[in-house]
């Protein structure tokens, strides 16, 4: 079987506090004026992405891992994680304010929900004028102050509120309290869980005047009371790979490509590679495609080199 970069069909979100960015910035196509989130590469239950290019098309990602757990997974993650899918790659839309949420670690995650915790990333691709995040606590808390400021509708008031533009990136370990804000569209990286405790919804009703469910009870023992440094420094550099961020659950690298680019690595792990700016050709022996802005590329394992060419901004992502 000669294996080969693949894309997989998006999984559209529509949330109460979507837009339309994923279809004018990233050129998705979709009905509906509020998708929030466009789910690039998943198994979560229910939500399980499907091939859409060469040999492979029509086959889930669940059947492939069945199938060729080794060659496309790696060892790496297999050691780590069995012949689960680790991570879940989405594209998010904040038309505006997330709820302010939390999410548990993997003993909570297990104990409660039998799931992974939710570490994750983001990556700004763009931002309106005066778009901002919430990322912790200013100053460090605990559980009674927490539950008062909670009460009196005063959360915000003792968050970090941060100002963001695009290229800004934030790594957030579980039990950071957090909000995307109003005018981002930001490129998520997480582990495979869709458990999020919601605290505080600003108080938003649905057209029927319902409020969203609330998760205040679960999410005391979720929560880090201390504050955290969450925004990554780092600097581009062309046509080099220069990491972001390195933990347990994944390695985010980021790779600026200017004309041509030899793409190299281990066989230990798959690669997924998210396309946040301009346009490549990845071109093998057996196999040559372009890929855009928006696309995002799982590279089996067993891959390990191949060319790049074109002009782009590319997180690379791997185990």
């Amino acid at each position: 079987m000669l294996f080969y970069p693949l894309l997989f069909k998006p999984i559209f979100k529509e949330r109460i506090w979507g837009g339309i960015k994923l279809k004018e910035v990233l050129n998705k196509s979709f009905d509906g004026s509020q998708i929030g989130e466009s789910w690039e590469l998943t198994t979560v239950e229910n939500d399980i992405s499907v091939v859409v290019n060469g040999a492979f098309e029509g086959l889930n990602l669940n059947q492939l891992i069945e199938k060729y757990p080794t060659e496309l997974l790696g060892v790496n993650s297999i050691q780590h994680f069995g012949n689960n899918f680790p991570l879940l790659f989405k594209f998010i839309d904040a038309k505006e304010d997330l709820s302010i949420q939390v999410h548990p670690d993997d003993v909570l995650a297990k104990e409660r929900h039998n799931s992974f915790g939710k570490t994750e990333m983001w990556y700004v691709m763009q931002a309106d004028d005066n778009a901002r995040l919430v990322v912790g606590f200013k100053d460090k808390t605990n559980k009674k102050e927490y539950q008062e400021h909670l009460e009196n509708k005063t959360l915000v008031a003792v968050l970090n509120e941060t100002p963001v533009k695009a290229g800004d990136a934030f790594f957030l370990e579980t039990g950071t309290v957090h909000a995307i804000g109003a005018g981002v569209l930001i490129a998520e990286i997480q582990q495979t869980s869709d458990i999020t405790y919601r605290l505080y919804d600003w108080d938003r009703i649905d057209a029927n005047g319902v409020g969203r469910e609330l998760h205040t009870d679960l999410a005391l023992d979720a929560i880090n009371f201390e504050p955290t440094n969450t925004k990554l420094d780092y600097e581009v550099v062309k046509n080099k790979s220069v990491n972001l961020v390195e933990c347990p659950f994944f390695k985010t690298n980021i790779l600026q490509i200017s004309d041509i680019y030899n793409w190299k690595k281990t066989k230990e792990s798959f690669t997924v590679l998210m396309c946040t700016e301009g346009s490549f050709t990845i071109n093998m022996l057996h196999f040559k495609a372009e890929f855009k802005k928006g696309d995002t590329i799982l590279i089996p394992a067993i891959i390990d080199s191949f060319e790049i060419i074109g002009e782009a901004t590319l997180l690379e992502i791997t185990i």
